[in-house]
């Protein structure tokens, strides 16, 4: 096994391939990490940390998880049947439904942030804070869509596991050492989780166009996303800027 491995990694086109695929990866969870960040950050402070380290540990084991089934992963772009002449398969049913929960998700913290008194969610009751269960559940359904898009794209860039079993690894723990930082930073820019909230809705779209057979390339995706950061940047120095004029 291990001399198969050394093998493996002795050629150069297999090492390229793990750090594109490594980077791609890492570009694709970003995705996931905001969502964790932003679902988390409206639990009570003592649980945030564990249910950040809990959401990212599952998607550690379902993706390790969906590569020990690879051959089936892939059988699942195969389409299953037809919908007004478009044919969908198990990848696209996912996506749909993910890109669905992603919007109603999105639109619906964004109700909240516009309108504090909201009143009793319709999935949610009278709950004034989200239990530990329920961010879980919602961690454990994206992580599952984002999973089987991750491995399908692995399975695109390489054939072999093994490369993809340490991508993912790597990934998972880039992840694990984000998190924290990311939520934490986003808890004390209350502006930028109204951002981070339009770019779960517009990525839940994106999964529903791709659900449905429209490609639109990630690059235009993650251009628009990193110029809206940048301007959110400058706003944040501009306000403080601001902020320190008044305070001298």
């Amino acid at each position: 096994m291990f001399a198969d491995l050394a093998t493996l990694f002795s050629d150069p086109a297999v090492w390229a391939a793990l750090a594109t695929l490594i980077a791609l990866e890492v570009v694709l969870g970003i995705d996931n990490l905001i969502f964790i960040s932003i679902l988390t950050n409206k639990l009570p402070e003592a649980q945030r940390q564990k249910a950040r380290r809990i959401g990212i540990g599952l998607a550690l084991i379902m993706r390790l998880a969906l590569l020990g089934t690879v051959a089936i992963i892939v059988q699942l772009k195969e389409p299953v049947f037809t919908v007004l002449g478009q044919g969908l398969s198990w990848r696209d049913i996912i996506l749909i439904a993910g890109g669905l929960f992603l919007v109603w998700k999105a639109t619906k913290e964004i109700h909240h942030h516009v309108d504090p008194d909201h009143g009793p969610d319709m999935f949610e009751g009278d709950a004034k804070v989200m239990s530990f269960g329920a961010a879980i559940v919602q961690i454990l359904i994206l992580d599952l869509v984002f999973s089987v898009d991750s491995i399908i794209t692995a399975v695109g860039m390489t054939p072999h596991v093994p490369v993809m079993v340490i991508a993912v690894i790597v990934t998972v723990a880039v992840m694990l050492v984000a998190a924290d930082p990311l939520a934490r930073f986003m808890e004390r820019n209350p502006t930028l989780v109204m951002l981070a909230l339009a770019f779960l809705l517009m990525i839940g779209m994106v999964l529903i166009a791709e659900g449905f057979g429209a490609h639109v390339p990630k690059g235009y995706i993650y251009a628009a996303m990193a110029f809206s950061v940048l301007v959110e940047f400058l706003n944040m120095l501009g306000r403080r800027a601001t902020q320190k004029r008044k305070a001298d």
